[in-house]
């Protein structure tokens, strides 16, 4: 079998990972790649929007199937591309892609479909979009309707500071093209999870449920990043919250985005706010695997991944994802100056071993002139641990994280913060009642 993953983060690693453990004698190559992938596969020195080589590497290699890993080269079409030569390819068509790549597209299919969102409006005019904020209850989000690499939505306590991120969108053009129209929205509350599921625009196969953190620094301050961490499963996921997400959320959308003419085939993300009696609000969608969310979800799949990734490519209904019992932690390591203007160049140690069921996928890395490991980006590695239980997952990620060295790095300690809460509350009401 050959296989081709298209991108070059943390994600695409432990894509690539999860198909090598289960395909060891596969061709396996990554596009562009990092260092990490190398040592699983041959890397393609061409970049993931390149989408002429990407089609022509995949004809040289005959590539079975290709696995697209970030969404860009999805909105520029590059699955359209691969699939009008005949390849078998997981990402939907460019159109079916806007789902991630527009919000004020992803708001109009929920409003058609009937599925539950934040109250919003779409703008491309200042005037409109602050008069629209004049009118709305406190707090508010502003968002980049574009593609802003997961660092264009803000969250704002006043009117006032809506109206300053809305200036600064379509006034001072801050998040370029991808701010160039806005979305408006009303603040949810309650508790996030990321529900993803692959599927061929019908039938569709969970993933283990995560949650992610977007905040930069513990206790969920500072600024919103691309994600600073996750773990999986989680326990406000249960069986009953999932069903309903499924039957209100997830099929109505591939059912409207089938309508439109633009059916979705790949893994479909949603981006959920739990509220307070239990029910599930869409914040967003994307057309792939969520980053870091796949490097703690892919490690826990026990079999089924490549079967059902395939299938699906194919047109097929998606075959059973096995998970394991126990769970991931993922913690990721960032660059001093992340998510604004990141240090790059700074030499990253690695331990030189590391102990069963941790692993270390790279995504801000290259190797230096010296051939040594340095960092490349703002988002360095992600340290996943595998624990029977959650605190034992946590654990180790944790210690992984510490052992790795470069200068200036940030990473958060307190990722799974609310699952450890639960733990603690069930804990106490334990002691309590013996």
């Amino acid at each position: 079998m050959r296989l081709l993953v298209v991108g070059s983060g943390g994600r695409e690693h432990a894509l690539c990972w999860a198909l090598r453990r289960e395909n060891p004698r596969a061709q396996l190559y990554c596009a562009p790649g990092n260092p990490g992938t190398a040592d699983l596969g041959t890397n393609l020195p061409i970049a993931a929007d390149d989408l002429d080589r990407l089609a022509d590497a995949a004809d040289m290699h005959g590539i079975d199937l290709t696995v697209v890993g970030p969404e860009v080269p999805l909105a520029r079409g590059l699955a359209d591309r691969l699939r009008a030569e005949g390849r078998d390819v997981i990402g939907p068509g460019a159109a079916a892609a806007q789902i991630e790549a527009s919000k004020a597209f992803a708001k109009e299919v929920m409003r058609a479909a009937g599925v539950r969102t934040a109250a919003s409006g779409s703008f491309v005019d200042l005037k409109a979009a602050l008069a629209f904020i004049d009118r709305q209850s406190e707090p508010l989000v502003v968002k980049a309707s574009g593609l802003a690499a997961g660092k264009g939505a803000i969250v704002c306590t006043t009117r006032e500071d809506a109206a300053a991120a809305g200036r600064a969108m379509l006034e001072q053009g801050e998040f370029g093209e991808a701010g160039r129209t806005v979305v408006i929205e009303s603040f949810l509350e309650g508790e996030e999870i990321s529900v993803m599921a692959v599927t061929n625009g019908r039938d569709l196969e969970l993933l283990p449920v995560a949650q992610d953190h977007k905040r930069l620094l513990e206790g969920d301050q500072g600024p919103n990043t691309g994600g600073m961490g996750a773990y999986s499963p989680v326990a406000v996921a249960g069986p009953a919250l999932l069903e309903r997400v499924k039957r209100d959320i997830l099929a109505p959308t591939l059912e409207e985005l089938q309508r439109m003419g633009t059916p979705f085939s790949g893994v479909l993300y949603a981006g959920l706010m739990i509220d307070a009696a239990g029910v599930p609000w869409v914040i967003e969608f994307n057309c792939r695997l969520g980053d870091p969310e796949a490097q703690a979800v892919l490690p826990l799949i026990s079999e089924g991944l490549t079967d059902c990734l395939t299938r699906v490519a194919a047109g097929q209904s998606p075959s059973r994802i096995n998970a394991s019992r126990g769970a991931a932690v993922t913690t990721v390591l960032a660059s001093r100056g992340y998510p604004d203007r990141p240090d790059t160049g700074t030499p990253v140690t690695l331990p030189e071993s590391l102990p069963p069921n941790v692993y270390l996928f790279q995504s801000g890395t290259t190797l230096g002139a010296d051939n040594r490991l340095q960092v490349n980006g703002g988002r360095v590695l992600s340290a996943t641990g595998l624990g029977a239980s959650f605190t034992e997952a946590q654990r180790l990620s944790r210690a992984a994280a510490e052992a790795v060295h470069f200068d200036g790095k940030v990473f958060r300690r307190d990722i799974g913060w609310r699952e450890a809460a639960r733990l603690e509350t069930r804990r106490l009401a334990g002691a309590q009642q013996t």
